[in-house]
């Protein structure tokens, strides 16, 4: 009976069965994605979501720069380092997990992987899966619709932004050109002119004004 003993034996014996789990979670940690059975992938989990925690665990120390982190901080690291070491034989994954993988699970407790089936395998049947990493979580960045109030009618604050966005820009009145009009003839200074035309007597020719002298010289 194997009373408190998790974990499978998987037809292997402990070194190989070590040697295989390595190399899988450094599989993982450098894809991000492996292909692999159920069984497997169930064990490899629990390996994997532990490794990732001893990164997580350091917090905002792994968003600092290592020349700006202290003493005490860089100890923390190597330490943390060194017990994901023991699970994963293979350094460059390591520091993506320190570098990348960490900081990208800050704020999730748990939960850093997922299995997905693909079918089963041609030739034994063994149900096949998909064992990734989780994506980074995207920011809303998008804006949000204007509320509606209840029975489906638009809220004051919906309908004014509607408003001014209808609302048509105004045509500016065409500029006044700045010839000035002709002055029209007043009709007062013709009617004057007609006057004194009228009052005025006709000059006497020079002729008639001889003549009228001499006639005045015989009386």
């Amino acid at each position: 009976m194997r009373h408190k003993r998790a974990g499978l034996h998987l037809s292997r014996t402990a070194a190989h069965r070590k040697a295989l789990f390595s190399n899988m979670v450094a599989a993982l940690l450098t894809y991000e994605r492996i292909r692999t059975t159920e069984v497997k992938a169930k064990e490899i989990r629990r390996l994997a979501e532990r490794t990732i925690t001893w990164a997580r665990r350091l917090g905002p120390i792994l968003t600092k720069k290592v020349e700006k982190r202290s003493r005490e901080e860089r100890a923390r690291v190597v330490h943390a380092m060194r017990m994901a070491l023991r699970v994963v034989r293979d350094r460059d994954a390591v520091l993506k997990l320190f570098e990348e993988i960490g900081p990208r699970f800050l704020a999730r407790h748990g939960g850093y992987t997922r299995i997905m089936k693909i079918g089963q395998r041609a030739g034994d049947a063994a149900p096949m899966v998909l064992l990734e990493l989780l994506p980074a979580e995207k920011k809303e960045t998008e804006s949000h619709p204007a509320p509606k109030s209840k029975g489906g009618k638009e809220s004051k604050e919906g309908k004014e932004s509607k408003d001014s966005s209808k609302a048509k820009p105004k045509v500016s009145a065409p500029a006044q050109s700045k010839e000035k009009p002709k002055a029209k003839p007043k009709a007062a200074t013709a009617s004057k002119a007609k006057k004194d035309a009228v009052g005025k007597t006709p000059a006497k020719s020079s002729a008639t004004a001889k003549r009228g002298g001499r006639s005045r010289g015989g009386e």
